[in-house]
């Protein structure tokens, strides 16, 4: 089979509302993750594992951030002028209104996709935590002869009504497509479950160049809401299973269709609690398929005295006498003596001061929290000061400060 040529575009102006305060700042996409990663880099090193190099980042809200990491972090071969990772804010062309949604995103960008005429066009959001190996899609695009492909898999009947279900045959067929429906279909033969899109997908480029241009004059400018339920009734829509993708280098203890939709606190700290344990459902290390960030050349961290327990902590940190139990500490954070962690996520350029005590708690970047101060431990008190979610996770926003390491910032340089 002739090797398909491929544009990618990734949709990545997600306000994340619902991550508050965590969005208050930046986009979703570019909400950190894990020790060194943010949300957006998952997608793009799965395009780029999947040897995809044509990439557009299609950015909106709050992309500052988003764009500086992607111009420190993601630099393709510029010898070759079809490998490259462009950020495109909204241009405004038909107006001066941003993007009205997925389609009408896309809509505003035709231009590149005539511009580079590619085979195919794969979209996918910048929203969510997985890997997979996007030519198994492409492969099945093909073989299926198939105008639109949609990505998805089975999700609890309970939870079914946050995304779009699918009804499909066993060939993968589509027979339906209802964005998040009060009253979700389960799938034939498993009342428990449904089928749900991953808001990734795959189109024959000039079945997408006409069905946007049909959406727009009919005022669609939604995928899942408006272009993909008309498209069924015309054009071949097929469901692929990412239950069946298969990464390579991938651990027997590991989940193997591993996604994770991020969209809110709670979900975000979930994801974080899988990366630990001895064998965590999603495991970063994997050589084979390896997840692309920031080329971050500070040292390693330091200890002095401190306890660890199935933890994660990354580059340029200086730990003393601390006790880190089922937590995540991100680069160039500070912690004098007797600091207590316990499910926590300590974002970079931090300062923990002596004594403190955090549970369940996760604080932003630049912040310092203040001697002996207790968060995670009485929720009425902790609402006064922070977001805490119906849960009991206490969410410190971002502080004021720069890249520079905490104990320079905050004149510890020494101690």
């Amino acid at each position: 089979m002739i090797t398909p040529n491929i544009l990618a575009l990734v949709l990545a102006g997600g306000e994340g509302t619902r991550l508050h305060p965590l969005t208050q700042h930046r986009s979703k996409p570019s909400v950190p993750f894990g020790g060194r990663f943010r949300i957006v880099d998952f997608v793009l090193s799965n395009l780029v594992n999947s040897k995809i190099f044509s990439i557009y980042l299609l950015v909106q809200y709050k992309s500052q951030s988003l764009i500086e990491h992607i111009r420190r972090s993601w630099l393709l071969a510029p010898i070759f002028p079809e490998q490259f990772i462009a950020v495109v804010p909204p241009q405004m062309r038909e107006g001066p209104e941003w993007f009205q949604g997925t389609a009408d995103a896309v809509y505003q960008n035709l231009g590149l996709i005539e511009k580079r005429s590619p085979d195919l066009v794969v979209i996918f959001g910048a929203d969510h935590i997985y890997r997979m190996d996007v030519r198994q899609m492409v492969n099945f695009h093909l073989h299926s002869h198939a105008d639109v492909s949609i990505a998805a898999l089975p999700v609890p009947i309970g939870e079914a009504s946050a995304f779009g279900i699918i009804d499909a045959d066993e060939d993968g067929s589509v027979r339906s497509f209802r964005e998040k429906p009060t009253d979700p279909s389960p799938m034939a033969g498993d009342p428990t479950r449904a089928f749900a899109s991953m808001g990734n997908y795959i189109f024959t480029t000039d079945v997408l160049i006409k069905a946007l241009r049909e959406g727009h004059r009919l005022g669609e400018r939604d995928f899942g809401k408006d272009l993909l339920p008309r498209l069924i009734q015309t054009q071949r829509v097929f469901a692929y299973d990412f239950c069946g993708n298969r990464i390579p280098g991938i651990r027997a203890s590991e989940e193997p269709a591993y996604w994770r939709d991020v969209g809110t606190i709670d979900a975000y700290f979930a994801a974080h609690q899988d990366l630990l344990g001895a064998e965590p459902k999603l495991d970063l290390f994997n050589p084979k398929w390896r997840i692309g960030s920031s080329n971050y050349q500070g040292p390693s961290p330091k200890f002095f005295h401190a306890e660890l327990d199935n933890s994660i902590i990354s580059a340029g940190g200086l730990i003393k006498g601390a006790r880190i139990r089922n937590s995540i500490v991100r680069r160039e954070v500070f912690m004098e003596e007797d600091v207590e962690l316990d499910e926590c996520i300590i974002m970079d350029y931090a300062v923990l001061r002596k004594g403190a005590r955090l549970r369940r708690t996760i604080v932003d970047r630049y912040n310092t929290i203040e001697a002996g101060d207790r968060l995670g431990y009485d929720a009425d008190a902790d609402r006064r000061r922070f977001t805490v979610t119906d849960s009991g996770i206490v969410v410190v926003p971002r502080g004021q400060g720069m890249d520079i390491r905490a104990e320079e910032r905050t004149g510890l340089k020494g101690h």
